[in-house]
């Protein structure tokens, strides 16, 4: 058993999915996370704030002020967010680059306001950790690091020169240390923020994303059982119009002399008509064959085997074992299409990494219905081990090529029916998957 996508297509990735680490010739083919929108009100609000700032220090407080930069400063943020609301109104969903661009200007624009107003001695020096906070959240690793490299920068710069600090008299000389140690703390604050922020917002996107192949394939199961039982209703109300035209068909060849051009012809029809009702047969029957209709309860050890008849390989020997107390009748459950792909998922896993042998075995008691999966193959290794169930992530063995998504989309689907889902490695070698329900949560339709 291992970490591996079904066969069966559970979801074609987004188009644009970012990739952990791409160059700058891979930006423009990604998928915006942000509109253009979003970020201009964020300058716009950026703006506000630092209008009043310079409103409340020059005019309120008296301070001395380098009134003509800073407002020249200001001023090119108000330009640029007239000129990007041009742009269908600011709807454009931007891709990683563009995005990239916007965030680094208005680092570089706070960076400038604060080297011409005392730079880290400035107390909102602290905002510069807000753009990159924001690409952190919504861009590709590369953009993250570029700019987390673009904001250290500016802190070493700002460190570095910078005007001095707008007071009513002059300020005392700030000790080196103090200013190194407010240096410090920023970029440090910088890298574990840009850090920390990117990965929480990666693995919700890589949650989003599997669970909505989880759905999808969901789907796929529910439209692929209904089928059988809209065969099995076209079946039964097409019998009885064939079954009027066989009567006529039969009276009319009764009724017709032997030496009549039109005998051949109602001979034909009557052929056709017995093709049609062997057609319409094969579908009424063909649910059963598969375990029975959506809403038809069958034997578990019945429903293990339609999970796996699609996942069979022919070099591979499948067997499906039950273990059961001697009065222990055994359990009935509907052929629902979350257990069916569940466990078939699971079944198809174990053939891919088999080398012999594929063993389902199922086991029941009054209180609990278990099922386990297990492979004679190399097993999980231990380092993903402890993961075994997260989406994207690596497999074990030599084996590369496969994300978790398959076992993901399958312990989902199983969970929703109430079971448990454990996994492990056998004594003797091999993987193995183990699913629990209580039977007393099942529903009785179960």
């Amino acid at each position: 058993m291992t970490l591996v996508q079904s066969a069966r297509p559970a979801a074609p990735q987004p188009s644009g999915r970012r990739s952990a680490g791409m160059g700058p010739a891979q930006w423009t083919n990604l998928d915006g996370r942000v509109t253009l929108r979003t970020l201009i009100l964020i300058r716009w609000i950026a703006v506000v704030g630092q209008l009043a700032t310079v409103g409340f220090v020059q005019l309120a407080l008296g301070f001395p002020l380098p009134l003509g930069p800073v407002l020249a400063a200001v001023g090119a943020s108000v330009l640029l967010n007239i000129v990007a609301m041009a742009q269908r109104g600011g709807r454009l969903r931007l891709a990683d680059r563009d995005a990239a661009l916007y965030l680094g200007y208005d680092m570089l624009q706070l960076t400038l306001l604060l080297y011409l107003t005392g730079g880290l001695a400035n107390p909102f020096a602290i905002l510069l950790l807000a753009p990159m906070t924001v690409a952190a959240a919504i861009l590709s690793r590369y953009c993250v690091v570029i700019l987390t490299g673009l904001n250290l920068i500016c802190l070493t710069v700002l460190a570095l020169w910078h005007f001095p600090l707008p007071w009513p008299e002059p300020m005392p000389a700030v000790a080196p240390l103090y200013a190194f140690g407010i240096w410090l703390s920023l970029s440090v604050s910088a890298g574990f923020i840009s850090g920390y922020v990117f990965r929480v917002a990666e693995e919700a996107r890589r949650f989003a994303e599997a669970l909505s192949a989880t759905q999808v394939a969901l789907a796929r199961e529910q439209r692929l059982s209904s089928l059988g039982a809209l065969a099995a209703a076209a079946a039964h109300e097409l019998g009885s119009p064939l079954g009027t035209i066989a009567v006529v068909a039969k009276e009319l060849s009764r009724d017709l002399p032997p030496d009549s051009p039109y005998g051949e012809d109602v001979s034909l029809l009557q052929s056709q008509v017995m093709r049609c009702r062997e057609i319409l047969a094969d579908l009424a029957r063909k649910p059963e064959a598969d375990g029975g209709d959506p809403f038809e309860r069958i034997p578990l050890t019945a429903l293990l085997d339609a999970a796996g008849t699609p996942h069979r390989l022919g070099h591979i020997q499948f067997v499906i074992e039950k273990t059961a107390p001697p009065d222990g009748e055994e359990p009935v459950f509907r052929r629902s299409p979350e257990i069916i792909h569940g466990i078939g998922n699971y079944i198809q896993n174990a053939h891919q990494f088999a080398d012999r042998r594929v063993t389902v075995t199922a086991t029941w008691d009054a209180r609990t219905v278990t099922v386990a999966v297990m492979d004679d193959g190399p097993g999980f290794p231990a380092q993903v081990l402890a993961r075994v169930g997260e989406p994207y992530i690596s497999t074990r063995g030599e084996r590369a090529g496969h994300m978790g998504l398959g076992i993901f989309i399958a312990q989902t689907l199983l969970e929703k029916t109430g079971a448990m889902v454990a996994y492990g490695n056998n004594r003797g070698g091999g993987a193995r998957v183990v699913v629990r329900w209580d039977r007393g949560m099942l529903k009785p339709e179960d």
